[in-house]
């Protein structure tokens, strides 16, 4: 189900105008009302429920994979978890562009996944939206921000609270405010993915 974003120039959100259709509007309203009630309170144990809630609004979830009762999506039918794949407690998913997790990728407590921004040089400021793909077995630490358009690479780790505003390069720690490359991430059986 794609969504784009409403001409800025025409719906002029700087003045109050929507920056998505009614129909969307309504369906995240009604999304945020269930997850609120019916899901937000649920201890992890209760996997299986929020699993109903999310594919019910459109998610695609991959087995065993889970969504926290206080972790936030914004739109599930732009949500795609891989077997095992985990947003944890108090995770932000910002998706207005897909975001995907790749098989047993973990995003720990507090992190932000932001998949739209604005335009700064547009006059009339206007909304973006951009994919993120989180590879297999990446972990996104506590509290780090990965913006639009962010690709991170298997197995890469992004440390905890830093920022990626660029792709990460697979197998490999990333720390910082802008994430630079630290090491190589390497299993205790040696190995490490591609090399």
């Amino acid at each position: 189900m794609a969504l784009q974003p409403l001409d800025a120039a025409r719906v002029n959100p700087l003045q109050g105008g929507p920056s998505f259709s009614l129909g969307n509007r309504l369906l995240r309203a009604a999304w945020n009302l269930s997850w609120a009630l019916l899901a937000s309170w649920t201890p992890p144990q209760m996997r299986f429920w929020r699993r109903f809630l999310l594919k019910l609004f459109g998610a695609q979830l991959g087995e065993s994979s889970d969504v926290r009762g206080s972790a936030r999506v914004w739109y599930p039918p732009h949500l795609h978890l891989a077997d095992r794949a985990l947003l944890a407690e108090r995770v932000t998913c910002y998706n207005m562009a897909p975001i995907s997790l790749g098989r047993a990728a973990l995003v720990s407590q507090g992190a932000h996944l932001c998949a739209g921004s604005h335009d700064i040089s547009s006059a009339t400021f206007q909304l973006t939206a951009e994919p993120i793909v989180i590879g297999a077995q990446a972990w996104i630490a506590a509290e780090a921000f990965v913006g639009p358009g962010v690709e991170v690479g298997e197995g890469a780790v992004l440390g905890a609270r830093s920022v990626a505003f660029r792709s990460l390069d697979p197998w490999t720690v990333y720390g910082g405010n802008p994430a630079k490359p630290l090491k190589r991430r390497v299993l205790r059986d040696g190995t490490a993915g591609g090399g």
